[in-house]
């Protein structure tokens, strides 16, 4: 076991690619060995990242109404939920909430809204001065705002916007499972065209849907196709109203292997955990760092609570890395 997972490690950071039968074999090991297999993650961790671990934070910038039907959303037009409604902030408003999340620790923010896309001329030019105003701050500007066309990516990117962020959310394979109301192809297509016009992106998905590691493999392998430069991973939080509401919840130690081995086929991207991971790791939070894990998002999710950035910091600490400045 520890000369397959030696190998592999030195795969990764060769770059030479991790492929599928490649991450099945670490997930058999790591089902027996779960810590074997998260310090050969973190060493390629290391290698890749050093030990500095970066914060970004998120505001949910226009909430609710949306016209997607995917099975988890507290915001989906589908289902009956306490999840706030109100239209999109102004931007005096979503560079308030920048400036609150840098001041905690936050280096990258970003603008999130629901809805298939932002259609509306209006909102477009809030988004673009809200842009320029966290450039201000001395933040990365980051945005996660539905499927883009060229023309929308173009306009972000000559608004100075750094990231853009859209989550494939599972496996191809899986899809149609969670989202019924568009095209796998949709959310592929809106990557290339972010990275067409300059910008970063970011995309992942959420984990505990139903799915299996084979369909987390294949969304791994996906994004490294994709040539992704960012990896949300969230743990689903079942929002009462929507059909996953009684999904059974992953074992920590299930959604540590998903992290060690999405840093096995992803070792130089930035690997973030981000939504559900207080209420599912627990106690073993800190250890998805350990997993592999380079980035956390800090404070509030879009509908549901996460913690103070301040106890983000203290854990980073506690494990002898440092905060990205």
């Amino acid at each position: 076991m520890d000369s397959t997972i030696g190998r592999l490690k030195k795969k990764a950071i060769s770059r030479r690619g991790i492929n599928s039968a490649d991450a099945k074999r670490l997930y058999e090991i790591g089902a027996v060995k779960p810590f074997l297999l998260m310090a050969h993650a973190n060493e390629i961790r290391e290698h890749f990242k050093g030990k500095t671990i970066n914060l970004c934070s998120i505001v949910n910038a226009k909430s609710g109404v949306c016209p997607e039907n995917c099975r988890f959303c507290a915001q989906s037009a589908h289902y009956r939920t306490d999840a706030p409604v109100y239209p999109l902030m102004t931007a005096k408003e979503i560079v308030e909430q920048a400036r609150i999340a840098g001041e905690a620790g936050a280096h990258l923010f970003s603008i999130v809204t629901s809805g298939t896309r932002i259609s509306d001329n209006k909102e477009w030019q809030v988004i673009y001065r809200a842009i320029e105003g966290i450039k201000g701050l001395g933040i990365r500007p980051c945005a996660s705002l539905g499927m883009l066309d060229t023309g929308m990516a173009k306009g972000l990117a000559k608004a100075g916007l750094f990231r853009y962020h859209h989550n494939l959310e599972t496996a191809r394979s899986y899809f149609d499972n969670i989202c019924t109301t568009h095209d796998y192809e949709e959310d592929i297509n809106t990557l290339r065209i972010a990275k067409d016009a300059g910008l970063s992106v970011c995309s992942g998905g959420i984990i505990g849907l139903g799915e299996n590691m084979m369909h987390r493999i294949e969304l791994a392998i996906t994004l490294k196709e994709a040539g992704v430069d960012s990896v949300p991973i969230n743990i689903l939080n079942p929002i009462g109203g929507t059909p996953l509401q009684n999904a059974p919840p992953l074992t920590p130690i299930e959604i540590l292997l998903t992290v060690a081995i999405f840093r096995f086929v992803l070792p130089d991207k930035d690997i973030r955990i981000c939504g559900g991971k207080e209420k599912n790791l627990r106690q073993l939070l800190p250890l998805s760092i350990i997993a592999g894990c380079n980035s956390l998002m800090t404070g509030n999710y879009l509908t549901t609570l996460g913690r103070d950035a301040v106890q983000d910091i203290e854990m980073i600490r506690d494990l002898g890395l440092e905060v990205a400045e």
